[in-house]
């Protein structure tokens, strides 16, 4: 085993167990809008109510990877991928039983904690493998949770219609739970390869920070508020594009991608959605191994702005609709491969997990603001939410090149100096 754990191509098999892993709890967040019209048309709480239980899952599954994370830089990714299946399943199995807030609500917080495990896990063995190229290898793990939902969200649509909510979580929840299970059989703790080359462009510590460490920096705390203002424009499109469909009159209209299939505008809408949040990332990643990443940063963010704005603006007509969610998503969900890979370059390897996983509690921060949205949004109209949204994500473009990239590039650099961690 320890020969073929230093086969060039054995990380690559580690990288795909880990992709598969995330696309499997995709649904737990990109499928949720296509069950709140549902729940609300049999018990009636409200939508702003039932959403509540979309905050409270991203909250639960962002605000715990940290200790998850550190569990898995002690213990290895087999443990804590297994135990993350098993809740996740679980959550969804009593989300089918719900027939409460307060037991919807339970469901969520189980969830959250299972999607947190395998989210930490896998995109912090992502990094802890491919040191040589964490962009492209935290984004293909992040597209798996990008894109993963492309695949089940039009069985998803159809299982509700057809047999109900209910059974389609049950159904859904305990399948992708088993493979979940069965695929963190197969995870080993990562061993990064030898003699790998990084590229110059790219500034990287030469010190490891504890978690403890890194967030008593000012790098830290810069980066995590433009994380938490870019990924609160995502998330309440993630979360509201089912309610906004609906109030713009265009949930149910059937539209036809390229005349070989048609499905109702909110069925396609979601499909095309999840593949460029998926393709983003990967890409992205990419992309900032080689141009760096704050430059990155800047034209994505600035770009979904302006697509938010487009979505304001022309997105009442159905094919307007469609395009201007797929460039929001196309714009967005690079950050979760980015983000991480300017964690490592910034803070280091050896605590990469807990590290990432501190990051990433930002879109549980950002989670929080989703509900604003739908009391933004009275009467249907959202326009004050996409104009919001939009000016966050701008400004947090250009803070990335005028104001983060010189911070970081300093911090960095007296660190490398002191050989220890600078605060």
């Amino acid at each position: 085993m320890t020969d073929a754990v230093h086969h060039p191509m054995f990380r690559w098999g580690q990288l795909i167990l880990g992709i598969l892993c995330m696309a499997l709890i995709a649904n737990l967040q990109y499928g949720w809008t296509l069950f709140v019209n549902p729940i609300d048309s049999k018990f009636h709480w409200g939508r702003t109510a039932i959403q509540l239980s979309f905050t409270i899952f991203v909250v639960v599954e962002t605000w715990l990877v940290p200790i998850e994370g550190w569990l898995v830089d002690k213990f290895g990714p087999r443990p804590v991928v297994a135990g993350g299946a098993i809740l996740a399943g679980l959550g969804w199995t009593i989300n089918s039983y719900a027939n409460s807030l307060t037991m919807l609500y339970f469901g969520a917080v189980v969830c959250g904690i299972g999607a947190g495990c395998v989210y930490g896990t896998c995109v912090g063995n992502a990094l802890k493998w491919f040191p040589d190229r964490r962009g492209l290898a935290a984004g293909l793990t992040a597209a798996g949770f990008g894109a993963g939902a492309a695949v089940t969200v039009i069985p998803i649509a159809s299982m509700i219609e057809s047999a109900g909510y209910e059974q389609t979580f049950l159904s859904f929840g305990i399948g992708q739970g088993i493979c979940m299970f069965i695929f963190a059989l197969m995870m080993v703790k990562p061993v990064p390869p030898k003699n790998v080359a990084i590229r110059s462009r790219l500034v990287m510590t030469k010190v490891d920070y504890t978690a403890a460490q890194m967030v008593r920096t000012p790098v830290f705390w810069l980066t995590y508020v433009m994380f938490v203002a870019v990924a609160a424009g995502g998330l309440m499109a993630t979360a509201q594009l089912g309610p906004m469909a609906k109030d713009y009159g265009l949930n149910a209209i059937p539209v036809s991608f390229f005349g070989m299939v048609t499905l109702p505008l909110l069925t396609m809408t979601l499909a095309v959605d999840n593949l460029a949040n998926g393709f983003t990332r990967p890409l992205c990643g990419f992309i900032s191994d080689r141009l760096g990443r704050e430059n990155t940063m800047a034209i994505v963010f600035v770009s979904e702005g302006f697509a938010l704005l487009g979505l304001m603006k022309f997105g009442h007509s159905p094919y307007a609709f469609m395009t201007f969610a797929a460039l929001i998503f196309l714009c967005w969900g690079e950050i979760f491969s980015i983000f991480p890979a300017l964690v490592a370059d910034t803070f280091g390897i050896k605590n990469a997990a807990a590290n990432a996983g501190t990051m990433y509690t930002a879109k549980g921060t950002a989670a929080l603001l989703v509900p604003l949205a739908s009391l933004m949004s009275t009467n249907g109209n959202w326009d004050n939410v996409l104009i919001l949204a939009a000016s966050i994500a701008i400004v947090a473009g250009l803070c990335a090149k005028l104001v983060l990239a010189p911070m970081r590039s300093n911090c960095i650099a007296q660190a490398n100096a002191r050989n220890a961690p600078f605060a």
